[in-house]
């Protein structure tokens, strides 16, 4: 996946899952960064 998909509930599971995080620290880091899966992860300071 390259993409952070937040507007499907399994989607959202598995992304809330793998990096570790709430619903809203995931949508704020979305918000700041955009959906793509290594700005998301740079931006958490999180390997992608």
């Amino acid at each position: 996946m390259s993409r952070v998909v937040l507007n499907k509930p399994q989607a959202m599971r598995y992304w809330t899952t793998r990096f570790d995080l709430s619903v809203e620290e995931l949508t704020e880091a979305v918000d700041a960064v955009g959906d793509d899966v290594a700005a998301v992860a740079a931006y958490l300071n999180h390997p992608a």
